[in-house]
């Protein structure tokens, strides 16, 4: 028996800000933003719209679509769900509740456990990783991954760095036992972590180390702080360092794969990855352009765009590579 993806789903809100509407209140132009991120535009969420709602968005999606992209397979309802596993670092409340236990109480899954997973941009790795073992282990037969972030509201607008960067949005896969499919699969994964580098991408205030005291917390402390040179060097190592380990597991080649899946944090960081490591640029998606980065829900809203497209087909030999604050890094090898 296998784990395998049997749908994906995504949504992203409505409202669109591009780069030209941010030189309007920032010191940038669209010319430097594109060149140096791939950036467009991004999407960002309503007033009234947190984490849980657009998750739980993706997640009907990605029920929705069983049929479609799992020809043959039962549909599911949410009762059939064991476990919802919600990667994000913008939840709906800080600490708890979990993001997943709305996500839980909107689908009507009342058999379900949901937890949320904090792993960053690297979020929707681990959910897959962590989702493939509940299934083999037999402790869940249908699990929801989900990634669902709304940085619009942990940015500073105010900070051309960091505000130009990130956008809001969700993706959510279906995974379940495989005994039908021919062939696909979750196969393994690479999970890492350099703790030593916590300070190059964080929320310096708001939590128990260092807690929001009105009046003496200063507001830009509230918001995302983030060291883009040492980020950009991590990324490409980690991105490196898990494609190479997760071929060698699998005793396949580059050549080989159909598609690589990155976090779509920086055209530019792909770029560099690809060039030093020789590999195709033409097998990574990219969709930064239109959607910034999403952190945990980048590579699912990816999934979806290209099965959408029909550029994700069954059989497709798929590497998903994920880079993120903690720092966080991995990846996941599955036959679509």
């Amino acid at each position: 028996m296998q784990a395998y993806i049997r749908s994906v789903g995504a949504y992203v809100p409505e409202k669109i800000i591009t780069n030209d509407d941010l030189a309007k209140t920032i010191d940038t132009n669209d010319e430097w933003i594109f060149s140096h991120t791939g950036i467009k535009e991004r999407r960002v969420a309503a007033e009234n719209e947190a984490a849980s709602d657009l998750g739980y968005a993706a997640v009907r999606h990605a029920l929705d679509n069983i049929s479609l992209q799992d020809p043959g397979g039962e549909e599911l309802k949410g009762s059939d769900i064991d476990l919802v596993l919600l990667a994000t670092s913008t939840p709906d409340y800080p600490g708890l509740p979990s993001t997943a236990c709305i996500v839980q109480d909107k689908l009507g899954a009342e058999n379900a456990g949901a937890m949320d997973l904090v792993a960053a941009c690297t979020g929707f790795i681990y959910g897959l990783e962590t989702a493939k073992n509940f299934v083999l282990s037999g402790a869940a037969r249908n699990v929801l991954v989900v990634g669902a972030e709304v940085y619009s509201k942990i940015i500073n607008w105010k900070d051309r760095s960091t505000c130009v960067l990130f956008g809001d949005g969700a993706g959510a896969v279906v995974v379940s036992p495989g005994e039908k499919t021919a062939g696909s699969g979750i196969f393994s994964s690479v999970l890492g972590s350099r703790g030593s580098g916590v300070e190059h991408l964080l929320r310096p205030a708001g939590g128990t180390r260092t807690p929001y005291v009105p009046g003496i917390t200063p507001e830009e402390d509230l918001y995302l702080h983030m060291n883009g040179r040492q980020v950009y060097v991590f990324a490409v190592q980690a991105i490196t360092d898990s494609i190479n380990r997760l071929l060698e597991i699998n005793s396949v080649s580059m050549d080989e794969i159909d598609h690589v899946i990155p976090h779509q944090a920086n055209k530019r960081i792909i770029e560099a990855a690809c060039k030093r490591n020789g590999w195709p640029e033409e097998k990574f998606f990219m969709n930064i352009r239109h959607y910034a980065n999403t952190s945990a829900a980048s590579i699912p809203i990816a999934m979806e765009e290209m099965q959408r497209k029909g550029l994700l087909k069954r059989g497709d030999k798929v590497l998903t590579i994920g880079f993120g604050s903690g720092l966080t890094f991995g990846g996941n090898y599955f036959i679509w």
